[in-house]
């Protein structure tokens, strides 16, 4: 298989995932969370790329380690969840900088964790993604309605008799486990923004909460697919056209709803004043 048919494979993936993990990271409001973490991830790759081991792999099992800390600092009283997200975004991106600047030598795979290229994934960061996808989708079927039902009622859900740590766990750990496996091809940098802005759009257009995630999944996968063929088409940077793409998709969605609004709001007033 070519470097461009593996990254329109990883990016339709990725476009997939965006419909599950950056549905939740919207509904839940954890974009900034979902930033702290794509950048404190960044020792994991550090050290592995000192070892000379898979930087996947650390980082993964460094994001691992940050969901289990932000859990249990998140229920500390009086810490907030942005709060632990900004201890913890502090913590690891200093001990990356840290580890990096002790080893001048790593270069180019360290830049790649922070940058990262969909024309540069390979097999084995393909098939990742695709046990990714298939986890985050089998653990969203089993755990779909609980999430929502403490999303937007975590009292009532206390009262049912839930523990709201087990749901923010499986949110945290979905998104992880999507934050991780985007790094490859867009990186730290971009890769939230490739996960949430597909979401967001989708939000933007539907007003059914259930047909949020399909639509977010076919904007992400042609928010992917578009900024590629840009990129080779123009020779530019894949990863900065798959981010730009999806923005403009987003600011347009937010247009097109604006003008919408304002056609509807005259034809309501004709309607008052004929009444």
């Amino acid at each position: 298989m070519s470097y461009f048919a593996l990254a329109a494979l990883e990016l339709v993936l990725l476009g997939l995932i965006s419909g599950l993990a950056g549905t939740l990271i919207v509904l839940r409001r954890r974009s900034f969370f979902a930033v702290a973490l794509s950048h404190a991830t960044f020792p994991g790759g550090v050290v592995f790329a000192i070892a000379g081991w898979n930087l996947l792999l650390g980082q993964a099992l460094f994001a691992l380690v940050l969901v289990l800390m932000m859990t249990l600092l998140s229920r500390i009283p009086g810490q907030g969840r942005q709060v632990t997200s900004g201890v913890v975004l502090s913590f690891g991106f200093a001990l990356g900088a840290l580890l990096a600047s002790l080893n001048p030598g790593l270069g180019v795979p360290v830049e790649a964790l922070l940058v990262g290229s969909p024309l540069g994934v390979t097999v084995g960061d393909v098939t990742a993604t695709a046990v990714v996808l298939v986890v985050v989708l089998a653990v969203l079927v089993l755990s779909w309605r609980r999430i929502l039902f403490h999303t937007f009622d975590p009292v009532g859900y206390a009262a049912a008799g839930y523990r709201a740590w087990s749901v923010e766990f499986v949110v945290t750990a979905v998104v992880a486990a999507a934050v991780v496996v985007a790094m490859p091809a867009v990186g730290a940098i971009l890769g939230v923004a490739v996960l949430i802005g597909p979401a967001a759009t989708a939000r933007v257009l539907v007003s059914r909460l259930e047909w949020i995630p399909p639509v977010a999944a076919v904007i992400g996968i042609a928010g992917g697919l578009v900024g590629l063929w840009i990129s080779r088409e123009f020779g530019v940077a894949a990863g900065g056209s798959v981010g730009l793409v999806i923005t403009a998709m987003f600011l347009l969605a937010l247009g097109v709803r604006a003008c919408l609004q304002r056609t509807r709001r005259p034809s309501a007033q004709n309607f008052a004043t004929v009444e």
